[in-house]
């Protein structure tokens, strides 16, 4: 287990309580990995993202990598 606890956050645009994922990016510089989950599963897993991995996909998505319009 790791020694510090994740920090977990939301998107600023996730105000609707729908469907969402949350980030702990705390972890990021101490353990190489962004942890992400199910913001309805607190207490479900998560997945242990690389920091590389991680980037580039927020890299892809401010790009319009995703846009599907």
């Amino acid at each position: 287990m790791m020694p510090e606890s994740p920090c977990w956050f939301k998107s600023s645009y996730s105000s609707n309580g729908g469907n969402c994922v949350e980030v702990a990016a705390n972890l990021a510089a101490t353990h190489g990995i962004v942890p992400v989950r199910d913001s309805k599963a607190v207490d479900g897993p998560a997945v242990a993202v690389p920091v590389t991995a991680f980037a580039a996909f927020v890299a892809g998505v401010r790009g319009g990598t995703f846009d599907t319009v």
